[in-house]
């Protein structure tokens, strides 16, 4: 649970770095796995050679997947994951002889990785502003955050299905034959701060999907892999994505990985269309890196993920009997090991604090001489002002770094908020 800096100081990791360290640091099993995998075989090129780890892990994540026969395509992060999803669905547009649907609808505040593909179905306006005039400016709708923009006298449902409106309302505008996907994440992470959409958001957005058809993308780069307490998390949403991007927890930080499960009827479309998938990556399915998680697997199998709500569950609670009466917090939220502490500069109006105030880079300074790790920043109201603080901890935290977290962050926020 901690890392060590050259000066012997010691941090408690309580985000993973970025939602990545899903069993800590030093991990016996997975530094194993690794060490006889690099003396079995290092690298062999996929357009030569599959390989064991390769095939163990794909077998693996189809097996967890709610569709069945599903197929798995391997990359180093989710940058290149969600990059390799759009290609997906554009070449299997094209093998279906609709090579015009190609818009990739997203939502507002969302943040899907740092290619210039992936930039541009990013909603998160600081990210964008450096690329604008180079990225494609495709249609975005309101993410499903109900403690800001619920209305008075709306229900948590009536919202969400709402917002899940703009989404057909989007997709009539762009019009249907033109549209390739819509990509979202069943809980927004770096952007918002471990937002989850209200039940029944996700079924009326696979509905609006299905009705003219257009592909949903379940980016779960930062709240898959186990993360929430299921290991897909759109599980929880009772939907059935027709792909999903993994990576971040998928490699745990041993290995650059990531992955996009794909649902079979695709793969076949692709398979017998005049283009194939001409695309790939050199160190697509790595051994090395597969090796690294299919041992992750393994801990998860142990037990771990069965965990992962429980952990949550005394996360939350501990976090709630400290701080939710703290001027500067308006909302603790999430869903297992994935937490969010957005902050205010009035709890009555939720107003937030603007951003010459510079709050997330202050919280990330008093953190780091406090010896703790979290993963704070801003912009999730109007894209500049607003301010949280993501906790992803290690699935192998117990109650006592549950503790100590609480006793950083009260002496954090007396430092900052004093």
């Amino acid at each position: 649970m901690y890392l060590f800096d050259d000066q012997g100081r010691q941090y408690l990791d309580m985000s993973g770095g970025a939602a990545v360290s899903c069993l800590g640091h030093g991990h016996a099993d997975v530094i194993r796995a690794v060490q006889q995998q690099a003396e079995t075989l290092a690298f062999a090129h996929t357009s030569f050679f599959t390989n064991a780890p390769q095939e163990e892990l794909a077998t693996r994540l189809a097996a967890r997947f709610s569709a069945t026969d599903a197929r798995v395509w391997f990359t180093s992060g989710g940058s290149e994951s969600n990059e390799t999803a759009m290609k997906i669905a554009w070449h299997y547009w094209r093998a279906q002889v609709k090579p015009d649907k190609t818009i990739i609808i997203s939502r507002q505040f969302s943040y899907h990785g740092g290619t210039l593909g992936a930039t541009s179905i990013s909603g998160t306006l600081s990210r964008r502003a450096p690329y604008e005039r180079v990225l494609h400016n495709w249609p975005r709708i309101a993410p499903c955050y109900a403690w800001r923009n619920q209305l008075i006298g709306e229900t948590g449902h009536q919202y969400g299905q709402r917002v899940a409106t703009e989404l057909d309302e989007a997709i009539q505008l762009a019009g249907a034959e033109n549209v390739a996907a819509f990509i979202a994440e069943p809980v927004v992470g770096a952007s918002l701060g471990a937002v989850a959409a209200e039940q029944g958001y996700f079924e009326e957005i696979r509905r609006i999907c299905d009705r003219h058809e257009v592909l949903f993308i379940a980016d779960e780069v930062m709240c898959g892999s186990g993360r929430t307490g299921t290991f897909y998390a759109c599980d929880q949403d009772a939907v059935v994505p027709d792909l999903v991007t993994l990576a971040k927890g998928l490699g745990g930080g041993y290995q650059p990985l990531g992955a996009i499960v794909i649902q079979k009827y695709i793969c076949d479309s692709i398979a017998n269309g005049a283009d194939g998938f001409p695309h790939g990556h050199t160190y697509i399915g790595h051994p090395i890196a597969c090796a690294a998680g299919v041992a992750i697997q393994k801990c998860l199998d142990d037990g771990l993920l069965a965990s992962v709500s429980r952990k949550g569950e005394q996360l939350m609670r501990s976090l709630q009997d400290r701080f939710s009466e703290h001027h500067a917090v308006g909302d603790i939220r999430g869903r297992g090991l994935f937490v969010g502490i957005e902050f205010v500069a009035d709890r009555d109006s939720k107003t937030a604090f603007p951003a010459e105030d510079g709050l997330p880079y202050k919280l990330k300074d008093a953190a780091m001489q406090h010896g703790l790790i979290c993963y704070p920043a801003g912009g999730s109201v109007d894209g500049k002002s607003g301010a949280h603080i993501l906790l992803a901890p290690p699935f192998i935290a117990e109650e006592k770094h549950f503790e100590e977290l609480g006793d950083k962050l009260a002496a954090i926020f007396d430092s900052v908020f004093a």
